[in-house]
């Protein structure tokens, strides 16, 4: 047995693990997309390093994009089999591969049209719509804490990360040669006492970990000062500054983050009287689709359920779906707070209405999540007067600030909770992804002196051998 590493693999994204079984059974976990990492990202999205027709199964940890981004192209690349994940991440996958789609297209047209003029080549679309369509019928909903047997060698369990709803670590028993190895792949880890989701569970005993590091050097801020934080930016700039407060958000998670803050505001009469609008159909889409979903949520949450029927919603709530209406949006002179995606900046809505306000010294620019180091946020943060925004230079004139205590991935402390449940000297290898390699050294020696004997950083590509339990 042994495994390759074809994406995250000291990177943030692109997050694809292949697991080799017997001589020719061959598991993927994880179909993820690379994100935000400039001129190399078309190039990695298009080269797999294993043939998709030879894939046995497909798990699935959960439905952020850089998770679950190339399965239309595996598909259209010739995958055939079932794609196992829970019951939310169908939900949200849907909703986020036709979005994909749609961006593919998009950013082809551009892309083309600049080639054509400077005489070059056109480029290969990624996947359609139709592709994305195409990986629908493959779905198979396994809920959690269920045993599911796959077929004779390989059995399944998902068990709460409380990373995103739905997001789930691939807990597997792997019978080969008459020995069962398990082996353990977290997926994204989330946050002990997140805002809205119920915390990560435990886990069995695992043999082989492949374990997330996003922020594996960090310690968040106290999620409380977010709210906090939250009000004196709306207050300043707003209030004060009688300007615009313009958030990126993600529009699964992050999004509805900030809204239930905001509804949390109004049950303390602490709102501001504003207009707030959400500028992103997608995000609209999802955050529906969250509400069918309640039990997901931790035990505050379905409190106040009780009493409140939907946390999402609040007093001057607008939503955007036309296009035309999130262009007048640049009209409007009154103070207002948008949310709008991308949460890194470097695609959506939200990246012309940071083009149409960062020259304004009355607004603010809020950043709410992780930036890929070349991504429009992540040059935003690190801005020297101007930035770079769809091919023109602008002075920044607005503040820029950043809420960093607003994440779904757990730093150090959560990540170690969640390996808690394990005996450190029966785990034969761990395995560090989706993570900065600077972060990841600072991370395998925190998790040596917590007793785990082999901890190692995977380069892309690299294969390494697992043995039997």
């Amino acid at each position: 047995m042994k495994i390759t590493f074809h994406g995250a693999a000291r990177t943030v994204t692109g997050s694809k693990h292949l697991l080799h079984i017997n001589p020719n059974k061959k598991v993927l976990l994880d179909c993820g997309m690379f994100q935000g990492l400039g001129k190399e990202t078309l190039t990695l999205n298009s080269t797999w390093g294993f043939e998709p027709s030879e894939i046995d199964h497909v798990i699935i940890s959960h439905a952020h994009i850089d998770h679950i981004g190339l399965l239309p192209k595996l598909v259209k690349d010739g995958y055939k089999g079932k794609i196992y994940c829970t019951p939310a991440t169908i939900s949200l996958a849907k909703l986020l591969l036709i979005d994909s789609a749609h961006i593919q297209e998009a950013d082809v047209r551009y892309i083309n049209k600049q080639r054509k003029k400077q005489g070059r080549e056109a480029v290969e679309i990624l996947y359609t719509e139709e592709d994305a369509l195409n990986v629908f019928p493959l779905f198979e909903a396994i809920p959690y804490g269920e045993h599911y047997k796959i077929d004779n060698d390989i059995q399944l369990l998902f068990t709460d990360c409380g990373h995103i709803l739905g997001s789930a670590a691939v807990n597997l028993v792997v019978r080969e040669g008459g020995k069962e190895t398990r082996i353990t792949f977290s997926g994204d880890i989330g946050r002990y006492r997140d805002m809205l989701l119920r915390s990560p569970d435990t886990f069995p005993q695992a043999d082989y970990i492949i374990m997330e590091s996003t922020y594996g050097d960090k310690l968040h801020d106290l999620q409380r000062t977010a709210s906090t934080d939250m009000f004196n930016h709306i207050v300043q700039t707003c209030l004060k500054n009688k300007g615009k407060l313009i958030m990126p958000a993600f529009s699964l998670g992050r999004t509805q983050e900030i809204l239930y803050m905001l509804n949390m505001l109004e049950v303390q009469n602490r709102l501001p009287p504003l207009n707030y609008y959400v500028d992103s159909p997608l995000s609209i889409k999802i955050t529906d689709t969250i509400k069918k979903y309640p039990d997901c949520f931790n035990k505050q949450v379905q409190q106040l359920l009780r009493t409140d029927h939907d946390v999402f919603s609040f007093k001057g709530l607008k939503y955007i779906n036309d296009v035309k209406d999130s262009i007048a949006l640049n009209d409007i002179e009154e103070p207002c707070v948008i949310i709008s995606a991308s949460g890194m900046a470097e695609a959506g809505r939200v990246k012309h209405h940071i083009a149409n306000n960062i020259g304004d010294a009355k607004n603010t620019i809020l950043l709410t999540g992780y930036c890929e180091p070349l991504s429009l946020g992540a040059r935003l943060k690190h801005n020297n007067g101007d930035v770079g925004i769809f091919g023109k230079r602008f002075d920044v004139k607005a503040s820029l600030a950043e809420i960093s205590s607003l994440s779904a991935h757990g730093d150090y402390e959560d990540m170690c909770q969640w390996l808690a449940c394990q005996d450190p000297e029966m785990v034969k290898k761990l395995f560090l992804v989706h993570g900065e390699n600077d972060v990841q050294v600072n991370f395998r020696e925190r998790l040596l002196r917590k007793g785990f004997q082999d901890v190692v950083i995977p380069s892309l590509h690299e294969e390494v051998g697992l043995g039997g339990a």
